[in-house]
C-alpha cells in the first residue's frame, strides 16, 4: 500500500523546487520531509528524485507524481459526493502555460470557472514548444502547450492557434529595413526572443531566407518583450492579442504585413482527473473559439 504522506512529501519537494520551501508548504521541517522521501526509496528499493537544484523526479518519481495529481483531482470528486469527506474551502489546481497565453486569452478564459468551482489556479510558465514536460515530470494536472500527442495517461484537445506578427517600432523600421525587409537587413538587425527555446523568430526569419545565427537580445518577459521593441531594440514576433492597441496608435509596426506565424495550442489533462478537470477541459474549449484562430 502506498503512504500518502510520504507521496506529499514528494510532490511538495518537485512543486516547490527544493526541500526547504516543499517544508514549508507541508507546515514541516526540511528533516521531515527529507525522511519521508527517503522512506519512499527505501520502501521502493529505488530513487524518487535526482538530487539537483532543483530536484528532478526520476522515471519511477515522475509515475507516483502522475498518481498524486490525479487522485487529489479524484478525492476532490469524492468530497462533493461524500459531505463528511468535503473539506470547506477553495482547492488549488496546478497548471503549466506559456507565457504568451497568460498575457492574453488566458485570465478572461478561466476567469468564472475559478470562481464557480472555488479553485486557486498555481501556474507554471513554461514556454509553448516545452512546457509538456511539466506534465510529464508529474508536477502539474494540466498544461497549454504547442505539442498535440499527449504523454502516457493524459489526452489532449486541439484549442485553436495563436496568431503572431512580426513587428518592430517604427523608428527601428526606419533604421533597419528602409526600402524593405531583406535576408541580409534580417540577419543584422537586431531581433528579440523569449528565450533559449523559443524559436518562432528563427522560424519567421527562415521563411525569408536567414539561417541561425542572427543577432537578438534575450528577454523572458511577455510584457518586458513588447517594451523592448516599442522602445526601437529590436523586432520580433507578438502575439497579435497582445499588440491591438500598439498597432492600431503606431508604436509598432509590421515588418511584412502578412507574413505572420500561427502557432496552434493544445490543451492536455489526466484521463483519469476527475469531473474538475473535465469541466476545465470543456471550459477552456468553448473559450478558446471566441478568443483563438
Amino acid at each position: 500500500m502506498l503512504d500518502y504522506k510520504l507521496l506529499d512529501a514528494l510532490a511538495a519537494v518537485v512543486e516547490q523546487g527544493g526541500f526547504e520551501r516543499g517544508a514549508q508548504a507541508l507546515g514541516l521541517t526540511q528533516s521531515a520531509v527529507s525522511q519521508r522521501v527517503k522512506l519512499l526509496e527505501a520502501r521502493l528499493g529505488q530513487p524518487v528524485l535526482v538530487r539537483g537544484n532543483p530536484p528532478a523526479p526520476t522515471a519511477v518519481g515522475r509515475q507516483l507524481l502522475n498518481h498524486v495529481q490525479q487522485v487529489r483531482l479524484l478525492e476532490r470528486d469524492l468530497g462533493g459526493q461524500v459531505p463528511a469527506l468535503n473539506e470547506a474551502g477553495t482547492h488549488r489546481l496546478r497548471v503549466a502555460l506559456n507565457a504568451d497565453s497568460l498575457a492574453t486569452w488566458w485570465a478572461e478564459a478561466v476567469a468564472a470557472f475559478c470562481d464557480e468551482r472555488r479553485v486557486l489556479l498555481e501556474l507554471v510558465v513554461e514556454d509553448q514548444d516545452v512546457g509538456l514536460k511539466r506534465m510529464r515530470a508529474g508536477d502539474v494536472a494540466g498544461c497549454v502547450c504547442a505539442e498535440s500527442r499527449p504523454v502516457a495517461g493524459a489526452e489532449s484537445v486541439a484549442l485553436g492557434a495563436m496568431r503572431y506578427l512580426g513587428v518592430a517600432s517604427p523608428a527601428f523600421v526606419e533604421r533597419h529595413f528602409k526600402g524593405g525587409v531583406s535576408a541580409e537587413r534580417l540577419f543584422h538587425a537586431p531581433a528579440v526572443i523569449f528565450g533559449i527555446d523559443d524559436r518562432l523568430q528563427h522560424r519567421f526569419a527562415a521563411r525569408l531566407g536567414v539561417a541561425d545565427g542572427f543577432v537578438h537580445h534575450i528577454v523572458p518577459s511577455s510584457e518586458g518583450f513588447v517594451r523592448m521593441l516599442e522602445s526601437g531594440l529590436g523586432w520580433g514576433l507578438v502575439p497579435a492579442l497582445q499588440i491591438r492597441q500598439a498597432l492600431e496608435r503606431g508604436a509598432l509596426v509590421e515588418i511584412c504585413p502578412g507574413e505572420g506565424v500561427d502557432v496552434p495550442l493544445y490543451w492536455h489533462s489526466w484521463r483519469q482527473g476527475g469531473k474538475l478537470l473535465r469541466e476545465l477541459t470543456a471550459r477552456l474549449v468553448r473559450e478558446a473559439e471566441q478568443r483563438l484562430v
